[in-house]
């Protein structure tokens, strides 16, 4: 559901890039007046797990389109809402700078669609009034899966709302909102059923942890060993291996596009539009979550002027293939995909760790509290 700058108008790009910095400028100082240094790990690590899990697209049957997870409710019944929300922001840049994954006008759209509705209405409006103080298997599942859907179709709805307040693309409010709510349902259960995974391992692991972070608690003092391991371990399994094994359909926003236009690919003219697809051509090392094509300095068809992108990475494209053609081989096998989400996670895993180690740096003299109201 990453959006690419394709969809959005300068002025809506620059509204939700606003928007999106006012909600990380609140959280971090929320961060900062939790003063809880024992999250920062677990910030990092979950960052890199939700990095790789969005790497590995599940096919949605008897539709031709896929999905992934977006994470944003894993986080939050983690770190809680404004740390989930700082981690998110910090993936989402990552993917959008190092492997042209989103557009960067678009940075403030895909953060708020998917950053803000799981870690500030599903989790603590649907997820915790559901599981309240003492979860259950059931009520974890039932939270989670309602929470997830809740989340997405918000998500997907944002997207429908700020591509026709961009009015850039040819693609009708009505006939965009009956495909990508539908197909983001299915993907929002499976996204609950992967986060209530996730809680119960948790709840098995170290149930206390979901239990202090619901309501506010420092987490010093748990022992996150086992928890923060078999984050990484799942995060380096998942971008290394099963990262191969990903669907190779388009997703849920490509899908809804081809269905009204044909093509995955949008045409949009404008210089900042030019301007931000040929720097992000110069940042993305690992385009597309690949290796780079020898010569292939901007997105695919870019011009001055004239900018052709693909609607969202990780395409899977066949290396020098056109328009939305993909890799039609199963499992794809490739080193550059591997080594995409090695170095991915690595990188939100510093990145994160490093927000939280400058916001410790910078909190409060003299005051630990151990809770927040």
């Amino acid at each position: 559901m990453h959006m690419s700058d394709a969809l959005i108008s300068p002025t809506v790009g620059g509204a939700m890039w606003v928007t999106a910095a006012a909600t990380t400028a609140y959280c971090a100082k929320r961060i900062r007046e939790e003063d809880d240094p024992a999250k920062i790990p677990l910030m990092g690590v979950a960052g890199a797990f939700v990095f790789a899990g969005q790497m590995l697209n599940f096919t949605i049957p008897g539709t031709g389109s896929s999905g992934h997870i977006g994470g944003g409710l894993i986080l939050a019944l983690l770190l809680g809402p404004e740390a989930a929300f700082l981690v998110m922001a910090s993936i989402l840049t990552v993917q959008a700078l190092f492997f042209a994954d989103g557009g960067l006008l678009a940075l403030g759209c895909n953060i708020f669609n998917l950053g803000f509705w799981p870690a500030f209405l599903a989790f603590p409006l649907i997820y915790k009034q559901i599981v309240g103080s003492r979860p259950t298997p059931l009520k974890v599942l039932v939270g989670s899966v309602l929470g997830a859907v809740v989340a997405l179709q918000l998500g997907a709805f944002g997207v429908v709302l700020e591509t026709a307040r961009s009015g850039v693309s040819l693609l009708p409010f009505s006939a965009f909102a009956m495909l990508m709510q539908p197909i983001h349902l299915a993907i929002g259960v499976v996204e609950g059923l992967v986060t209530a995974g996730v809680a119960m391992f948790v709840l098995r692991a170290q149930p206390e942890l979901l239990e202090r972070t619901a309501s506010r608690l420092s987490v010093a003092g748990l022992r996150l060993k086992t928890v923060l391991a078999s984050l990484i371990v799942a995060a380096v399994v998942a971008g290394a291996g099963i990262s191969w094994f990903a669907s190779s359909h388009a997703d849920g926003l490509e899908w809804s596009i081809e269905r009204i236009t044909g093509t995955t690919d949008i045409h949009v003219e404008g210089p900042l539009h030019a301007f931000l697809a040929n720097l992000q051509g110069r940042t993305a090392v690992l385009p597309d979550y690949g290796f780079p094509v020898p010569g292939d300095n901007a997105p695919k068809n870019a011009a001055p002027g004239h900018v052709v992108e693909p609607v969202e990475g990780p395409g899977r494209e066949e290396p020098g293939s056109e328009g939305s053609e993909r890799e039609p081989a199963w499992p794809n096998v490739d080193p550059g995909a591997s080594t995409s989400g090695l170095v991915g996670a690595g990188i939100v895993l510093a990145l994160t760790m490093g927000v939280g180690f400058v916001l410790k740096q910078r909190a409060p003299s003299g005051k630990t509290p151990v809770k927040v109201l």
